[in-house]
């Protein structure tokens, strides 16, 4: 695993798969082969950290147009802008029957001046990788229209930081760590309304970017997540989404996320999600209210 975490690898693995996915979108397309019964937008689009979810938090949807006896991917890009902080993410992801997911995934947070007054150096950059597996336990979220029971899914996400030295210096016990969710997701057609819950066992630090656990708390503690989305038509949706992160950092308050988003998805080949994002208190900046967008392509 330690090599997939290393910067030229991953680059060349995230640069190959975007250009398979682009052939293999197109060649989809050509034979026929990639369409799918999936409704658009119900796959999610990209987490900040690579599952398909919302911008925020996973969803126990499987990424991609793939059905039980086909696969599909995506690729994403997303940036997300406070002012204060900037960050950019970006991914790849396999879908594989419908049933399990895989994504590889990297964020980069630039502390523009922030880094200065910390005396890290004016535009200072934190750089995690992330490699995550979600497994469909049971359930559909679209098709079981005459069930209650939600489609649920576990999931982790493996995370590595690549400035153990800061985060020890501002109390991270760790630069490295995993976060383990479930998910459960329902789509109700008849109101075009989609709900998500997912509960997330975590000692991630500003989703990771300020390592894991902490001078005030090391253990796992399990997050509440949620996220819901009102189809306006088979193009467009909008929703918001709330994120409960830990309070390990002595040096650092952490608040809860939470954003309002509307997603636009013009085929199954395409998706573009904007959203006003709020991320509380960052170190020592309150108030980390900006904008986030993200791209995401694939089958």
């Amino acid at each position: 695993m330690q090599a997939m975490y290393r910067r030229p690898g991953h680059a060349r693995v995230v640069f190959a798969l975007t250009l398979m996915l682009a052939g293999s979108a197109a060649l989809a397309q050509d034979s026929g082969r990639g369409s799918s019964g999936k409704l658009l937008l119900t796959g999610g689009v990209s987490q900040v950290e690579g599952a398909a979810g919302g911008g925020l938090t996973p969803w126990a949807v499987i990424g991609g147009y793939g059905t039980r006896d086909q696969f599909g991917a995506n690729a994403f890009y997303t940036r997300v802008d406070t002012g204060d902080y900037a960050m950019d993410s970006q991914g790849v992801l396999l879908g594989l029957f419908d049933r399990v997911e895989v994504s590889l995934s990297r964020q980069k947070f630039d502390t523009r001046q922030i880094g200065a007054a910390l005396g890290l150096g004016r535009g200072f950059t934190f750089t995690q990788d992330t490699l995550g597996l979600k497994l469909r336990l049971f359930g559909d979220a679209v098709l079981e229209q005459d069930s209650w029971v939600p489609q649920v899914a576990v999931g982790v996400q493996r995370k590595r930081n690549d400035q153990p030295a800061v985060l020890a210096f501002v109390g991270a016990q760790s630069h490295r760590g995993s976060d383990f969710y479930v998910s459960a997701t329902k789509l109700y057609l008849a109101q075009s309304l989609l709900l998500n819950g997912t509960v997330r066992f975590t000692k991630a630090n500003q989703f990771g970017i300020l390592g894991f656990g902490g001078d005030r708390r090391n253990g796992y503690r399990p997050q509440f997540e949620g996220s819901a989305a009102w189809l306006l038509n088979r193009h467009l949706a909008i929703g918001a989404e709330y994120r409960m992160k830990p309070d390990n950092l002595g040096i650092a308050r952490e608040d809860d996320a939470w954003d309002a988003f509307v997603a636009w998805a013009p085929n199954k080949h395409l998706s573009l999600t904007l959203a006003y994002v709020d991320l509380g208190n960052i170190v020592i900046a309150d108030n980390q209210r900006g904008w986030y967008a993200s791209l995401q392509v694939g089958f």
